[in-house]
This record gives structure tokens, C-alpha cells and sequence, in this order.
């Protein structure tokens, strides 16, 4: 099994960063995942053990566990993706989580 990937990017990215690791895992991420994701990231800490939101994205090529987590008083957003399996794959999502953290 692999490490986890983490980092964390500007919650204004959250969207773009689903959408694109959505097309690296092979997954059609649509609205009603947005939603689901935007409603479970309402409670989210990162300070907090507990406190991550996770989603799964089952796609054709990857299966990818992304948890995600609010910083108190912050805009960003920690990240943590499991199950990038290949160097492929690892490299486009730590690449992924650098390009948003810094737009």
C-alpha cells in the first residue's frame, strides 16, 4: 500500500481539485458529488482527530479516498488522498495539490 498523499490547497479550489483528480482516477465526478461533497465538508477541522470529511472516487483506472478537512478561521484546506497506486498517479496529485495551493 502506498503512503497518503497530503498537502493543501485554497478552499475557492475545491471544486477544480475533484473535478481533475476525478479525470486522472477515470471517475465522472458531476453536480450531485459536488453537493455531496460541499455538504460534508460543512463540520470539517483539521485540528481535530475526528474532525475529516472523506469521498471516495471509484473510477475506471483508480479508486482514490480523498479526506478533507476545514482550517479553523482559514481558507485553506487540508488534503489527504489515499490509493494512488502508481508513480503516475502520485506525481499528477501531488502536482495537483501544489498548483492549487498556490492560485
Amino acid at each position: 500500500m502506498t503512503e497518503p498523499i497530503t498537502g493543501w490547497i485554497w478552499g475557492r479550489n475545491l471544486r477544480a481539485f475533484f473535478e481533475l483528480l476525478s479525470r486522472y482516477a477515470g471517475y465522472a465526478f458531476d453536480e450531485t458529488d459536488w453537493k455531496t461533497v460541499e455538504a460534508g465538508m460543512q463540520d470539517t477541522d483539521d485540528e481535530a482527530p475526528h474532525g475529516w470529511y472523506s469521498y471516495p472516487l471509484v473510477g475506471t483506472s483508480a479508486t482514490l479516498e480523498v479526506a478533507l478537512a476545514q482550517a479553523v478561521g482559514g481558507e485553506e484546506v487540508s488534503v489527504r488522498v489515499t490509493g494512488a497506486g502508481t508513480p503516475e498517479l502520485q506525481f499528477r496529485t501531488d502536482t495537483l495539490l501544489s498548483a492549487l495551493a498556490s492560485v
